[in-house]
Order: C-alpha cells, then structure tokens, then sequence
C-alpha cells in the first residue's frame, strides 16, 4: 500500500514538475520582450526543476540521493531568482528597454543608468 502511495507521490510530482517546465518553454516562446522572458525562465523553470529533482530523490527511496535532489533544489531555489535579476539589470544597462505597455522603468527614473551610457545620470 505504502509503495503505491509513493508511486503516486512521484507521479505527482513529476507531472507539476513537467507542467511548471511546459509553461516556462512557452512562456520563454510566446512572450513579447527580454524581462518578461527572463521572468519566465527563472520562475516556472525553477518550480519545475525542483519538483523534478525531488520525484528523483523520492523514486530512488536512497536518503543520499534524496538528500542530493533536496540540496539541488535549495541550491535551483536561492541562485535562479538572483541571476535572473542580474542578467534583467545587465540587460538594462546594455541598453534593452521595456516594451511599450510597461508603465514605468524604475531604474532610469531613479537615475541609476543612463539613458544612452554617455556617463551622465539619466
């Protein structure tokens, strides 16, 4: 009884971890500009990742990988959020603007890049 409800478990977690890596493929697709994309990537993508990992860990039935799939999924959770924000910020001061529906650019409002990078606060 108990092997099905952990057959069932990782069915689960496999299918939200596919679900969750579906929607980040298209939203990376269908999106309209380089922020939006990113946000994509790193939120869905994650969630998806992590729960695939822990499907891994809890199909093995070995703590050690178990313990492996968690650390992964820590270590998906604390960094893809971060090097999403950097490569947006990078992104922004390389010059790729909002699309024209976004109703404000914080960053340049608060003068922290440049409007064309010549140096002067924008």
């Amino acid at each position: 009884m108990m092997d099905l409800l952990w057959a069932v478990l990782v069915a689960v977690l496999l299918l939200a971890g596919a679900l969750f890596s579906l929607i980040a493929a298209i939203g990376i697709v269908r999106l309209p500009d380089l922020y939006s994309r990113m946000h994509a990537a790193s939120k869905a993508g994650t969630v998806g990742s992590g729960l695939l990992l822990l499907a891994v860990g809890i199909h093995s039935q070995d703590l050690s990988i178990l313990a492996r799939a968690l650390a992964g999924f820590v270590f998906f959770v604390l960094t893809a959020p971060i090097s999403a924000h950097l490569l947006a910020r990078a992104a922004h001061k390389a010059g790729h603007r909002l699309i024209a529906p976004s109703v404000r650019d914080e960053l340049l409002r608060h003068g922290q890049f440049t409007k064309r990078g010549n140096g002067k606060k924008g």
